[in-house]
């Protein structure tokens, strides 16, 4: 009997533990990952670059990296027309003042905006160069970012002569949304720490019985 008890009580211990690990593992990765310090956009149409900054520009910034923080290591094998490509802007990523990576993004490309990523990079890295797809959000983003585009409406009906609506100035808004993640940080939190307790006050009534069987 006192064995099964032990035994009992050695697995609850691993549910004490993963309990434990898991207020670290579901704190979301964006409390510790700092955001890039701004970027620099110029292109078609713009008669001098136009510089963001996360201190003074967050929810732009934020916006436009969300463009090209989903790219993986490889991108299509084949090359895009360059007649379909449409008027082309370049965004630089900064570190602190320093450059560290750089996008070309087509809003205007048929067939969906497009993304390409050259080898060279500005932090002396070569990453894989490549054509991707973009968001359908990017001519949006770069015009409310102050990027000199038309308003883009954007079709959400299943196919030819759907209806159509303005993309809403809110669906930009990441800073937003993180704020919205944040709000429910300290329920999850407290639904964590109940687990344990609750673990807790289980161990100590299992070994509370089991002193009192080997007396």
């Amino acid at each position: 009997m006192v064995r099964r008890v032990r035994r009992l009580v050695a697995i609850m211990a691993g549910g004490l533990a993963a309990g434990v690990l898991s207020l670290g593992l579901t704190t979301p990765a964006s409390a510790t990952t700092k955001p890039p310090a701004g970027v620099d956009i110029t292109g078609a149409g713009m008669a001098e670059p136009l510089h963001l900054r996360a201190d003074t520009h967050p929810t732009q910034v934020a916006a436009v990296i969300d463009q090209v923080n989903f790219l993986g290591d490889a991108g299509q094998s084949s090359e895009p027309d360059k007649a379909d490509l449409g008027p082309k802007y370049t965004i630089v990523v900064l570190a602190g003042d320093k450059p560290q990576q750089t996008y070309d993004l087509y809003p205007k490309a048929a067939g969906g905006p497009r993304i390409y990523r050259p080898a060279k990079q500005p932090d002396s890295k070569q990453s894989a160069a490549g054509w991707f797809f973009g968001r359908f959000t990017m001519s949006e983003t770069l015009r409310t970012s102050g990027v000199p585009l038309e308003r883009q409406l954007d079709p959400v009906g299943g196919g030819t002569g759907g209806s159509e609506r303005m993309i809403p100035e809110d669906a930009l808004d990441p800073a937003g949304n993180i704020d919205e993640a944040f709000s429910g940080l300290p329920r999850l939190l407290l639904v964590n720490i109940a687990v344990v307790l609750t673990i807790t006050f289980g161990l100590a009534g299992i070994a509370l019985l089991i002193r009192r069987r080997s007396r």
